[in-house]
């Protein structure tokens, strides 16, 4: 790749070119994919002004050392984490200047999984099926949905200095080492459960496992029963809460398959599911359930604010 803009040095665990995902494409068996934690990277392009699905760049864990070819404005947020630019360390939720040169150093992130970098202008890839989200079951997306290899380049605009500096205020940013109580929207297969497993669900905490990546997290407890068996596949969406036949419920995310055929429970509220992508194996995570008029008004304050650009 000839284009100018962020060179990969350290690609670190797994770094993604992502957006908001591709809609509408499920019937041809392609997942929606996109950013896990929508939270982190509507802020990280909100501080630059971008539009609301502008390409960024997940980072899992950290480890991740980039070089600027161009003058651009950066954006990080998301995950704790040592950022250097050359030798000057910066703060996380705010808006940062680079310079041809400039060395932008990313370490193992202390709190949470993901951080999303943002550019001015996002990073410029060519879009399939509506999207550069990357997958890298299907090979969609920026890189055919592979993660980033040294030598990788993230094409972008050169951008003007900026006036001064924009920052996300405290108040918003979250503590992804607090306790987490996932609110659950409850779908109509919730009557395929008796009572007493329906209690034992929301009365009990389960543990997150390592066996969980981009497709689902699956969690750790006493088993749920559901005395369902046979059900027919049908579309899944973000957040729902299988139980498989071990009883240990799996929450499928941005990566998940397009068919399932386990009973589901509901599906979380998404500002939860997002809060969910943060955490590490070994958190405890607890259900309480929530009504989907309550839901819808707990959800549209946070998307008209992220609607619009600036």
């Amino acid at each position: 790749m000839t284009a100018n803009g962020l060179r990969v040095i350290k690609p670190g665990t797994l770094s993604l070119v992502q957006d908001l995902g591709r809609w509408g494409v499920q019937h041809y068996g392609l997942s929606p994919g996109g950013a896990l934690d929508e939270h982190a990277a509507r802020w990280a392009n909100k501080l630059l002004g971008n539009p609301v699905a502008a390409a960024l760049l997940e980072i899992t864990l950290g480890n991740v050392e980039l070089e600027a070819d161009v003058a651009c404005c950066i954006a990080m947020t998301g995950a704790v984490q040592r950022i250097r630019l050359n030798d000057q360390t910066l703060p996380g939720w705010r808006t940062c200047q680079l310079q041809p040169g400039d060395r932008l150093r990313v370490d193992f992130a202390s709190s949470g999984q993901r951080s999303y970098l943002a550019v001015a202008g996002g990073f410029l890839f060519s879009s399939m099926f509506g999207s550069v989200a990357s997958v890298e079951r299907e090979q969609v997306g920026a890189f055919a949905g592979r993660p980033l290899q040294a030598g990788d380049c993230l094409p972008c605009g050169s951008a003007p200095v900026l006036p001064h500096h924009r920052q996300v205020p405290w108040r918003y940013i979250p503590d992804y080492d607090a306790p987490l109580v996932a609110r659950v929207i409850p779908g109509y297969q919730v009557e395929q459960f008796d009572r007493r497993a329906l209690e034992q669900f929301y009365q009990t905490g389960f543990i997150l496992s390592s066996d969980s990546n981009r497709m689902g997290f699956r969690l750790k407890g006493q088993p749920i029963e559901s005395g369902v068996s046979g059900l027919l596949s049908e579309g899944i969406c973000f957040g729902a809460i299988q139980i498989p036949p071990d009883g240990q419920p799996i929450v499928l995310l941005k990566d998940r398959q397009t068919l399932g055929g386990y009973p589901k429970l509901g599906s979380l509220l998404p500002l939860d599911a997002f809060r969910l992508t943060q955490c590490r194996p070994g958190t405890e995570v607890r259900f309480e359930t929530i009504s989907l008029q309550h839901a819808q008004a707990t959800m549209k304050p946070f998307y008209n604010f992220f609607a619009e650009s600036g």
